[in-house]
C-alpha cells in the first residue's frame, strides 16, 4: 500500500463512537480559511423540478448531502455506524412491544438558525407536510408507515404507525424527516430554489448561476444544539461539471478535498502518488443496476429481462471499467448488509448464451431483441459511458440482442425516467440508511421512487411488512431472501455492481476518515485543519 493511500476497513467504524464528541457548535478549530470541498454533484432548479433542496422533494445523494448539513433530524446515524442515536431529540424509542408507537422528546432550548424555537408542533408540521405534498420524487414513501403524528406539549412527539416498522428510527435520521421552520416553508407547496432554513450544524448561503447551485457556503450555526461536534467554521462546497475539472482544481490548490465522483483513472493515479494529497478508500453501499419499465412492449415479457440477466458478465464489466474499485453484485441487497443473498447467481449462474437463447425461444420471443439502454451522462461519473458500452458489447455479442445506448444529462434523465419514457435505464442507488429495507422497499413497494409499474403482491403485502416487524435484522433474513429470489425470477431490476468510495484530501485536512459514512453521507462537520505531513 502506498503511504499516501489509507484503506479503512468496515470494522474500523466499530471503534469510532468512543471518539465522537457531542454538544453543538463551539467545538473544533475554525482555521483561517474555509475548507473547500469539490464535488461533481449538480444542483439544478428546472421547470420540472424547481425545488431541489426542499426536504419534501429532495431524493438523491447530492441534495441530501446539502440538507444533512443544514436541516436537523430527530435521529442521526452515529459517527461509527450502528443504530441511530438522538440528534434534535434528547431521547427516542418505541413505547409498545409491537414497534407501532414511537415517541421522541426534544432537546431543551432547541432553536432554528434564526433564533425561533423548535417545538414539537414544528416536527409535526414538517412530517405532515411531506406526507401531504406527496412529491413526485417519491421520497414521501420513506415515511409511509406513519399513520398520525401527535404532540404532547412543546417537546414531545409521538408517531403512531400503520404497521410495525423496526426500521423507523433509521427513517427519522434521513433528510425527508428534517425539521423545517413553518415560517419559511408553506404546508401546501414546495419551496422553490436553493434556500434552506433549519436547525442543523450549518447555515447555507447558496451561490447560483443560471438556475444552478455552483457553490454552497456552509457557515457554522452558532445556535446549533445536537449530537455533533463541528470541527470547522466554514465549508465551501463547489460543484464542478466533471471529474477532470474537479481534479484540476485539486492539482491547482483551489480545493482541499475531492469527493464524489472521481474517475477510476484518478483514483489509480492518486493511489500511486506520493505528494501532499492523501487518498482515503472506504467501504461503500453504492449499487448500480438496470431498471425496466415492465409495461413497455420491448421488455414486458419477463423472458427478455431474464435473458439479459443470463447474459450480463459482471466480472468482465467491473474489471474492464472499474478494476478493484467495485465488485460484482448479484442482488439488490449488497453483500455487506444483513439479509443479503446471491439470488441472481443462484438462479442464473455464469453467463450463458445457450441458456439465454433457450429462455427467449421458450417464450416465443423473436431475436434479435431491439433495445435502447439509457444512462445519465453527468451524475455517476465519467466511467458510466464506458460501462454502457461494455453492456452493449456483451448483449450484442450474444446475437440475441440489438442494443443501442443513449446518454442524457441528469436534469432531463430523471423526469423522463419517472414519466416512463425509458424501457431500460441505468441508475445508481445510495441507501437511505444501512439496512436491507433501504434496498428493497424503494424499488418494490407501493409509491416506489422509480415509478415502476412492477407490483408483486407477496412482496408488498406480506414480505416487506414481515421483515419490518423484526427488530433483530438477522431474524428478518427469511423474508428478505424470499424477496430477493422473486426479484431474480421476475427481474424488474438487474443489479450490476457494488462500489467502494473514495475521498482525496490535502494532508493538512483532518477528520477525512469520517467525512463519509457507508451510505455516502457527507459529514462536513468532521473536517478541520491540522499540520501538514
Amino acid at each position: 500500500m502506498n503511504r499516501k493511500t489509507w484503506v479503512l476497513p468496515a470494522v474500523a467504524g466499530l471503534l469510532a463512537p468512543a471518539l465522537a464528541a457531542c454538544g453543538g457548535a463551539d467545538g473544533g478549530s475554525d482555521g483561517s480559511d474555509p475548507i473547500v470541498v469539490g464535488t461533481t454533484d449538480r444542483f439544478v432548479a428546472t421547470e420540472e423540478a424547481p425545488a431541489p433542496l426542499d426536504p419534501a422533494y429532495a431524493y438523491d445523494v447530492g441534495s441530501w448531502n446539502v440538507l444533512r448539513q443544514t436541516v436537523q433530524t430527530l435521529m442521526i446515524q452515529p459517527r461509527g455506524e450502528g443504530a441511530p442515536v438522538p440528534e434534535a431529540a434528547q431521547s427516542c424509542g418505541f413505547t409498545d412491544t409491537g414497534n407501532e408507537r414511537y415517541a421522541c422528546t426534544l432537546r431543551d432550548d432547541l432553536t432554528f438558525s434564526d433564533g425561533d424555537p423548535v417545538t414539537a408542533a414544528d416536527v409535526k408540521f414538517s412530517i405532515d407536510r411531506v406526507l401531504a405534498l406527496e412529491a413526485d420524487s417519491g421520497v414521501f414513501a420513506l415515511l409511509s408507515t406513519i399513520d398520525t403524528v401527535e404532540t404532547k406539549g412543546d417537546d414531545e412527539v409521538v408517531f403512531h404507525l400503520r404497521t410495525a416498522d423496526a426500521t423507523f428510527p433509521y427513517k427519522l435520521s434521513t433528510p425527508v424527516a428534517g425539521i423545517v421552520n413553518p415560517d419559511a416553508y408553506e404546508k401546501d407547496r414546495l419551496r422553490d430554489g436553493f434556500q434552506v432554513d433549519g436547525s442543523g450544524p450549518y447555515v447555507l448561503k447558496p451561490e447560483e448561476k443560471d438556475g444552478e447551485l455552483v457553490r454552497a457556503v456552509f457557515t457554522r450555526n452558532p445556535r446549533y444544539k445536537g449530537a455533533l461536534k463541528v470541527s470547522n467554521g466554514q465549508i465551501d462546497m463547489v460543484s464542478y461539471q466533471d471529474a477532470a475539472a474537479m481534479g484540476a482544481a485539486l492539482d491547482q490548490g483551489d480545493i482541499d478535498v475531492m469527493s464524489r465522483t472521481m474517475t477510476p483513472e484518478q483514483i489509480t493515479r492518486l493511489a500511486a502518488a506520493d505528494g501532499d494529497v492523501d487518498l482515503i478508500e472506504m467501504p461503500g453501499l453504492e449499487i448500480r443496476y438496470l431498471g425496466f419499465n415492465t409495461d413497455a412492449p420491448t421488455v414486458r415479457n419477463k423472458a427478455v429481462r431474464q435473458a439479459m440477466a443470463q447474459l450480463v458478465n459482471r466480472e468482465a464489466l467491473v474489471s474492464g471499467v472499474y478494476g478493484s474499485q467495485a465488485e460484482p453484485l448479484y442482488s439488490l441487497v449488497p453483500a455487506t448488509i444483513t439479509g443479503h443473498s446471491n439470488a441472481f447467481f443462484n438462479r442464473y449462474g455464469d453467463p450463458s448464451v445457450a441458456k439465454a437463447k433457450a429462455l427467449l425461444a421458450d417464450a416465443g420471443v423473436t431475436t434479435p431483441v431491439e433495445l435502447t439502454l439509457h444512462y445519465t451522462t453527468d451524475h455517476y461519473g465519467a466511467a458510466t459511458e464506458r460501462e454502457f458500452e461494455e453492456l452493449r458489447r456483451q448483449l450484442n455479442g450474444s446475437g440475441l440482442f440489438d442494443v443501442r445506448i443513449q446518454g442524457t444529462p441528469w436534469d432531463t434523465f430523471v423526469p423522463a425516467e419517472r414519466d416512463g419514457q425509458y424501457d431500460v435505464f441505468g441508475m445508481g442507488w445510495f441507501p437511505d440508511f444501512p439496512d436491507a429495507d433501504s434496498f428493497v422497499a424503494p424499488f418494490l413497494d407501493k409509491d416506489n421512487f422509480l415509478k415502476s409499474p412492477y407490483a408483486n403482491s407477496e412482496i408488498r403485502n406480506t414480505l416487506i411488512p414481515e421483515s419490518r416487524r423484526e427488530a433483530d435484522r438477522l431474524a428478518a433474513s427469511e423474508s428478505l431472501n424470499r424477496i430477493q429470489d422473486i426479484v431474480a425470477e421476475d427481474v424488474p431490476v438487474l443489479p450490476l455492481w457494488q462500489g467502494k468510495q473514495y475521498v482525496a484530501a490535502r494532508d493538512d485536512i483532518t477528520g477525512v476518515a469520517y467525512a463519509l459514512n457507508s451510505s455516502s453521507t457527507l459529514q462536513l462537520w468532521e473536517l478541520g485543519r491540522g499540520v501538514s505531513g
